[in-house]
């Protein structure tokens, strides 16, 4: 696992705070629902950066919030260029994060031992 520079860390915060807030005033692509930005983490040379969103919904839910958040990538990256004091504004790249449902599914495996044990 790489570990991130406090630069890379601050200017991902920095982006994951924007995109927020543009998901929830600016953007009103009908396929992006209802989508929490959980991460961004950025490349070193601040080229790209990977946002890791997770979204509430099924499958093809999910599916179309990705395209939504991906047609709408340029967009936030210029708004970005305005809003922040960058001098590279990187390349979005949206990836579902999967943790949360991991986590979920390890909480189910965790009660079914407990109830076992209670057994």
């Amino acid at each position: 696992m790489k570990t991130r520079t406090q630069r890379c860390q601050r200017i991902g915060d920095q982006l994951r705070g924007e995109i927020s807030a543009m998901l929830q005033r600016d953007i009103k692509d009908p396929r992006i629902g209802f989508v929490t930005i959980m991460d961004v983490e950025v490349s070193p040379d601040l080229s790209h950066a990977t946002v890791y969103f997770t979204v509430f919904g099924s499958e093809e839910e999910k599916s179309e919030s990705l395209q939504g958040l991906q047609s709408t990538a340029s967009y936030m990256r210029r708004e970005m260029g305005r809003r922040l004091h960058l001098k590279r504004i990187p390349q979005l790249h949206f990836r579902y994060d999967k943790t949360t449902v991991k986590g979920a599914h390890m909480e189910d495996i965790f009660i079914r031992i407990k109830n076992e044990d209670e057994l």
